[in-house]
């Protein structure tokens, strides 16, 4: 390793924030319409979203995000007009249209500093970046660490607190080390930085929720033979990034570390932040690639090439959604995120290897087919995903997973069967109800509900052929809606009890007679020869297609 580590040093007297520094701490692709060494020094003290409609409230040296605000509108240029009157620090504004030149004319005509996002920027991401780097440049000075580096970030902390440094996300996934040569580290240290995963989630671990719970950096006692730690939770606008854990660098030094540590927050939270972008677009990379795999035959061998994907012992779909009435809202969007992050680590942890990506509102996994038994390993992810179904949403996870695709030009068949068996479990476990009374998660392989696909196969092709329209069952249902009957009820008693009357008596709850009785008035008021094998199967089988047939709306793409 290389002994010169880059290093950060704490200022704990440094207060003045400015507009420079946090454009260079943001890395947001910003650009800034009318640069000059005045607005450059403003002094910032806070980030704002404006809303017109909200009542004005003091702005001086806060950065302002004019979300919805188009350049030439008399809302952006009343805002400009106000904050440069309450002495902003700057307005940050996508183009939508505008030329550089409009929005140059707009500041320097208000005297204030404009700066330009992306027209496809996220807005709660810059708001994100924005209040993490104004606190970030408040308290540290960051010195040869790449924003997003988190393993030179670690070796940072390292140096400044004594003691060998991880940083964990959410899930208990390690995204960063430090290496720095001759610190104590014990045996917990080592599986997890090998393993890049905590043994246990930190949804499950008592000390994280310690963490997770405390303003600052808190001592971790010593247990079962494992070092003590220091141990810091990462947020960044009210949202959990992960967490610092440091190994007690022993008494003398634990204050002053505790204190580095706290104070070092913002800074992790924004190289937390430009970490995830990094990782974002990996994943948005991975998507694009999957999709061609899953889509595009054609390229599909080039996708494969590009994921690394070694497909020949065959591979397999596999689908996971979360079963919730809407996917529109912020929560739903973050919630879907936490399940790709879940399969991601599961299948690592499985087969040492993810491909995973999120498309639409269904995460995909490739699961590969090696080994003595894959099917049974698959079968262990599915079911390992909906376990922590509760570590992610209070509403169930659907798991489901294709069958075998020994080429690649077989996966989108395999996709297919793995949508297909997710709406057949979300159908037949719309009912069943978990410990708390919530719909319970539900998990299985395509071929064990084989036979109950393939009906609903065949219901399709009757429908999409007209072959129901007017027969025995369409009648029998009309006559039932109009004359309030239940014959429709005694036909399937008779198909399912094979024609025993006194089966058909215990399962309708009736003497036998009555079943003799209804059974003669069904056959001769819709003239059914029941005795005819022809026409019983076809009975059977338009009553068991349309029992089967989902009624929620498909899942995916």
């Amino acid at each position: 390793m290389d002994s010169e580590q880059p290093v950060v040093e704490l200022d704990q007297n440094s207060a003045l924030v400015r507009l420079s520094d946090c454009i260079q701490l943001m890395q947001a692709g910003l650009v800034h319409a009318n640069p000059a060494p005045d607005n450059l020094a403003h002094p910032v003290s806070d980030v704002l979203m404006y809303d017109p409609m909200d009542e004005w409230t003091s702005i001086e040296d806060r950065i302002i995000l004019a979300v919805g605000l188009s350049c030439g509108s008399p809302d952006f240029d009343q805002l400009l007009h106000r904050a440069s009157n309450s002495n902003a620090a700057a307005v940050i504004v996508k183009a939508h249209g505008a030329s550089l030149e409009q929005l140059r004319s707009a500041a320097v005509r208000h005297s204030l500093a404009v700066l330009v996002a992306p027209d496809n920027a996220d807005w709660t991401r810059l708001v994100a970046l924005a209040r993490a780097s104004v606190m970030g440049a408040a308290v540290d000075s960051v010195s040869g660490v790449r924003l997003g580096d988190l393993y030179a970030f670690a070796n940072a902390a390292a140096s400044i607190t004594s003691g060998a440094a991880s940083i964990v996300d959410p899930l208990g996934r390690v995204l960063g080390y430090s290496t720095l040569p001759g610190q104590p580290i014990d045996e917990l240290r080592r599986v997890t930085t090998l393993s890049l995963q905590e043994i246990k989630p930190p949804a499950f671990d008592a000390d994280f929720k310690i963490v997770y719970a405390s303003a600052g950096a808190v001592l971790i006692p010593a247990a079962d033979g494992e070092m003590a730690r220091l141990a810091l939770a990462v947020r960044a606008g009210g949202e959990l990034l992960g967490s610092i854990w440091i190994i007690d660098p022993g008494e003398s030094k634990r204050e002053a570390a505790l204190e580095a540590l706290t104070r070092m927050a913002p800074l992790a939270g924004l190289h937390m932040l430009h970490a995830r972008s990094a990782s974002d677009f990996g994943e948005r990379r991975n998507g694009d690639l999957i999709r061609t795999l899953l889509d595009d035959t054609v390229h599909a061998s080039f996708a494969a090439a590009q994921l690394g994907l070694d497909a020949a012992q065959g591979l397999a779909v596999a689908a996971f959604s979360i079963n919730r009435p809407e996917s529109g809202s912020l929560e739903s969007v973050r919630e879907i995120h936490r399940l790709l992050q879940l399969v991601t680590t599961v299948c690592n942890i499985q087969f040492n290897m993810s491909h995973s990506a999120l498309i639409g509102s269904v995460v995909y996994a490739l699961l590969p087919c090696g080994g003595t038994s894959p099917r049974t390993a698959h079968r262990r992810v599915a079911q390992e995903i909906g376990a922590y179904a509760h570590t992610i949403s209070s509403y169930p996870i659907v798991a489901a997973v294709g069958g075998v695709a020994p080429r690649l030009e077989d996966l989108p068949r395999s996709r297919s069967e793995a949508l297909q068996t997710q709406q057949y479990l979300l159908h037949g476990h719309a009912g069943e109800r978990g410990n708390k009374g919530a719909q319970a998660s539900a998990a299985g392989l395509f071929e064990d509900h084989r036979i109950p696909l393939n009906l609903l196969k065949v219901g399709a092709f009757i429908d999409d052929n007209g072959l129901a329209d007017l027969d025995e069952i369409a009648r029998i249902q009309a006559h039932d809606a109009e004359q309030q009957t239940d014959y429709l009820e005694t036909l399937r008693a008779y198909l399912t009890s094979n024609g025993n009357i006194s089966a058909m008596a215990a399962r309708l709850h009736v003497h036998n007679n009555t079943v003799r009785y209804r059974v003669a008035r069904l056959a001769k008021d819709f003239d059914l020869d029941l005795d005819d094998p022809q026409k019983r199967l076809w009975l059977w089988l338009r009553l068991t297609t349309m029992e089967l047939a989902p009624t929620a709306t498909p899942m995916g793409p």
